[in-house]
């Protein structure tokens, strides 16, 4: 079951609501029990093509439904109006011929995430609340964001999956951040990038390593990995949620 409603974000308002998606697991309604809860970014993308940016989910609805997976899956639509996406989903502004000045509020986005949204969705469905049992996931900008979360708002997120991590855009300040704070146990990451995407852009694969080894050394289990061929797109996103999946519930 998917339960869709429009909202608005206070500190990011658009002009015409997003869409907040919440699943629930088969027997939701049929059982007492508390569930993990998955947070991910680009709502729009996750469940339906329909709603999709180009036309193609992530087929979120179909993998869980299939495997059975014991989770509610909570994803919030970005806003699609101008360079806002990117707005919301970076933790450091910066500019690019391409887009220009991009001024950074991904922390206003996070606050709203874990101060707003997180208490709501507790408040509202039978959740685990504690950080084991809160994870967090994106792609692209969504991915930095998701790491981002996992570091900064440790003390919510013990668990974080960034497929294609948009790392170009400071892969220093990410690097700092994470030599700046203690990650507590568990703090689990999984990383993957498809070589398609990055044939001709080498610095893509350094990137993501070198934010793998710095988080490892702050005690955290990371896997990082290069898929064969694969470009950056919901279609290739698709196949690998059971890998990512399998290596944050393991």
């Amino acid at each position: 079951m998917i339960r869709v409603k429009k909202i608005q974000i206070p500190d990011l308002p658009t002009e015409n609501p997003r869409r907040l998606y919440v699943y629930l697991p088969h027997d939701y309604a049929r059982s007492d029990r508390r569930y993990p809860v998955l947070y991910m970014f680009d709502g729009h993308n996750v469940f339906y093509d329909s709603h999709a940016t180009f036309g193609k989910s992530w087929g979120m609805k179909e993998y869980l439904e299939k495997s059975g997976l014991p989770l509610i899956l909570v994803a919030v639509a970005c806003n699609p109006e101008g360079n806002r996406r990117l707005n919301e989903y970076t933790p450091w502004s910066f500019s690019r011929r391409e887009v220009g000045r991009i001024e950074a509020q991904g922390k206003v986005t996070m606050d709203w995430f874990t101060q707003k949204l997180k208490p709501e969705i507790d408040r509202t469905y039978r959740t685990l609340p504690d950080r084991e049992h809160t994870m967090i996931a994106g792609s692209s900008m969504g991915g930095l964001m998701a790491i981002y979360a996992a570091v900064a708002y440790n003390d919510v997120f013990s668990r974080a999956a960034a497929l294609s991590p948009s790392l170009w855009v400071s892969r220093r300040n990410m690097t700092q951040l994470i030599r700046s704070r203690t990650l507590l146990p568990p703090t689990r990451l999984y990383m993957d990038m498809g070589s398609g995407e990055a044939a001709d852009n080498p610095q893509m694969y350094t990137a993501m390593f070198d934010v793998a080894n710095s988080l490892a050394r702050r005690g955290a289990d990371v896997a990082a990995r290069i898929v064969p061929g694969a470009m950056h797109n919901e279609a290739a996103w698709e196949k690998r949620i059971g890998v990512f999946f399998q290596y944050l519930l393991d």
